[in-house]
């Protein structure tokens, strides 16, 4: 056999090593990105909620609960407790809170006050609070009466009389209840009353509990 002969076979199978390692080499090239992907996805999925709050808890009772897409801090509002300590939601950090904005003369604040105070006797705890701010003008005196009035006094007293703290929390109109995690990011909020005693909200605030855990 000439040796033009051998180097036939030889060069066609060094063209097929080639093709294939070549193949290989976009193969890998394209599956690194797709790795890098699913692993920046399933970060997304872990920071906004994966094992904790998604939009299936906006059901039943909570079917008006909005959670956020995206988390953002939230304005670190600034107001005061029943004995006029200056306090900031920022003071919670490290724990979940629903933050609850309300005032004596709104009919739906007193129709949900109650379920709050359930929720927080339900739950609350060295990770949990419910957090319901007056913005009454009344002030102090009026606010914690209606808590007593509404059977809510289970709820600690927090006032911002100005009413300062609506814009800061961007709240269209009262009441407005927004969910706060761990690092001071909204979850979500709920415009209006709500059954917050419900079976429905409950889970929605051990889900957000579960997240970090």
């Amino acid at each position: 056999m000439s040796t033009s002969n051998i180097k036939k076979p030889l060069a066609v199978l060094s063209l097929v090593l080639v093709v294939l390692a070549g193949a290989a080499g976009i193969y890998w090239l394209q599956g690194e990105p797709r790795k890098a992907v699913t692993a920046k996805a399933a970060s997304a999925r872990t920071v906004a909620g994966g094992n904790g709050v998604t939009r299936e808890h906006s059901t039943g009772t909570m079917a008006a609960f909005l959670v956020r897409a995206e988390r953002k801090p939230l304005a670190d509002a600034a107001f005061q407790d029943g004995e006029g300590k200056a306090l900031k939601l920022s003071d919670w950090r490290g724990r979940v809170i629903l933050v609850n904005l309300w005032a004596t003369w709104c009919a739906p604040c007193r129709k949900e006050m109650p379920d709050l105070a359930e929720l927080q006797k339900q739950l609350g705890s060295a990770d949990f609070e419910v957090v319901a701010i007056s913005v009454d003008r009344k002030g102090v005196e009026a606010s914690a009466g209606f808590l007593k009035e509404t059977g809510a006094d289970l709820l600690k007293l927090y006032v911002e009389p100005s009413g300062t703290i609506l814009g800061t929390l961007q709240a269209a109109g009262l009441p407005v209840t927004i969910l706060i995690d761990r690092s001071g990011n909204e979850i979500g909020r709920l415009l209006g009353p709500a059954d917050w005693a419900s079976p429905d909200a409950v889970a929605l605030i051990k889900a957000a509990l579960a997240e970090g855990a």
